[in-house]
């Protein structure tokens, strides 16, 4: 399959001048922030282990999922009041992470320069495998296969580009 490049950047381009607005032009969004993105997770403590301890984002919360009995939701802090939240689904055969139309194909999460430096190192150490991008990207795999992305960049910046 080859991909017309041309058209593409074409219909980009008619894209960003029907819909995108300069920043001062743009309505306030309805939205106050994300709230959480829900992961699933096959083994809480193994993820427990990933999130907090190879990551650093520190547990904030672990309850009962009131949607199907005998499931966790649990809630891990990734900064600026922003949480990473999973559930698991015991005797729920939901199969492996997989990248479909309609699904996930990754969480993006800013951390400090410094910081991430260290998360990479971290990842290494801990054997995870994992793919740096552009000097500020960092990509890998969690324990269930969902692909999580540290970059280094300021919200609403990538790769040196405004973005919000």
């Amino acid at each position: 399959m080859t991909i017309d490049l041309t058209a593409v950047e074409a219909t980009r381009a008619r894209l960003r001048e029907t819909y995108l607005r300069p920043a001062g032009e743009r309505p306030a969004s309805t939205a106050r922030g994300l709230h959480h993105t829900a992961l699933v997770s096959s083994d809480v403590e193994r993820t427990i282990a990933f999130y907090q301890g190879v990551l650093g984002f520190p547990l904030t919360e672990l309850i009962d999922n009131r949607d199907y009995p005998g499931s966790s939701h649990f809630f891990f802090d990734i900064g600026n009041q922003n949480l990473l939240a999973f559930f698991d689904f015991p005797g729920l055969d939901v199969g492996p992470y997989a990248e479909v139309l309609g699904g996930l194909h990754h969480v993006a999460i800013s951390v400090e320069p410094a910081r991430w430096e260290a998360l990479v190192a971290n990842l290494t150490e801990a054997g995870v495998a994992h793919e740096v991008h552009s000097g500020v990207s960092v990509y890998f795999r969690d324990p269930d296969g969902a692909r999580i992305e540290l970059i280094a960049d300021p919200l609403g910046e990538m790769y040196g580009e405004h973005v919000l």
